[in-house]
């Protein structure tokens, strides 16, 4: 079976710092390619694969000035004009790839990593009956559109060495933006008279200026950037735990399923995907408000670090992603 992998080239594959969609696609091509499977990655230039890279973008469109339209054109097209090659294309690249998929031969499965807009809905309906679908979690689901299966994102276990003795702070870890809770992170951190680390791109700079940046002084409150990979997993893996009280419907959380491959508990709003990745109580806390977070702090130490990491071993790891996919590929080309 050949395989293309559509990644997204904001980012390199796998990025540097940020890039969700990204490393997801690098997480997946790699499993991929240690099956035995014949992966083609279309991604960045830059790019880090065992797969075999195919690129016309030199470096990341996130890294530098750029016209994305004409990139994007560029990029997606090089693939279709090469569709024949492949028994399957796994679009990680959003709703425009779909446009191509009755021009050519090779069935296409897109992984929909969330809905930027209700806007785009209607494109995706137009190929509900001749594309396939797959959503990352189940309340990430449009009730529009028909899917081939629920698959959790995976992360590479090797990255997230389980820690089980924490230090005593709490982390806030994602991109910076009133979505995401910051804010409330910091309130949280202040009432109970700990110290909170920040880690993240800013994605609203205003937001930052404003609600985040006037509590960081080095001391209670770090701002530690956008972090890469090898900070990235000694700080989630000392937490004492993940602040996470996101304001919106967040289709998955990496971040979450990093943390628990740590051993570190997730403190949650109830948002989302959330409950689907998240054991109440054995794993974490699901609240509803700042109060309510906390109060559970304290609860924290009842938890048992190997449970979080047992529990991201089964659900969140490359492996069980990678044969989740692959069953579903074979189920497609088997009826094309």
């Amino acid at each position: 079976m050949k395989i293309a992998v559509l990644s997204p080239i904001v980012w390199r594959t796998p990025p540097r710092q940020y890039g969700p969609w990204e490393q997801v696609a690098s997480v997946l091509t790699e499993g991929l390619v240690k099956k035995g499977i014949d992966v083609t990655l279309f991604a960045t230039g830059d790019s880090v694969t065992r797969a075999k890279l195919s690129s016309v973008c030199d470096h990341p469109l996130g890294e530098k000035p750029a016209d994305f339209k004409v990139w994007e054109c560029l990029h997606i097209s090089a693939l279709m004009e090469r569709a024949g090659e492949f028994d399957l294309i796994h679009n990680h690249y959003d709703f425009l790839p779909l446009t191509y998929s009755r021009l050519i031969p090779t069935p296409m499965l897109t992984t929909i990593h969330g809905f930027s807009a209700p806007d785009i809905i209607p494109v995706y309906k137009k190929y509900n009956n001749t594309g396939h679908y797959v959503s990352i979690s189940n309340s990430d689901r449009s009730e529009e559109l028909r899917y081939i299966a629920t698959i959790y994102n995976g992360i590479d276990a090797s990255l997230f060495p389980y820690r089980e003795v924490p230090e005593e702070y709490l982390l806030s870890f994602g991109r910076i933006h009133p979505e995401k809770g910051t804010h409330l992170a910091i309130e949280i951190a202040r009432q109970l008279n700990m110290q909170l680390i920040i880690c993240g791109l800013i994605q609203d700079a205003r937001y930052f200026a404003e609600k985040v940046e006037p509590f960081v002084n080095g001391d209670t409150v770090i701002y530690k950037g956008n972090v890469g990979p090898a900070d990235r997993s000694i700080l989630l893996g000392n937490a004492k735990a993940l602040l996470h009280p996101v304001l919106f419907e967040e289709p998955f959380g990496l971040s979450v399923a990093e943390a628990m491959m740590c051993g570190t508990p997730v403190i949650a709003f109830n948002r989302g995907s959330m409950k689907e990745l998240i054991l109440e109580r054995k794993t974490g806390f699901i609240v509803d408000t700042v109060e309510e977070a906390v109060a559970v702090v304290g609860d924290v130490d009842h938890i048992h670090r190997y449970d979080c990491h047992r529990h991201a071993i089964d659900n969140f790891s490359q492996e069980q992603m990678v044969n989740r996919y692959v069953e579903v590929y074979r189920r497609i080309v088997s009826t094309a």
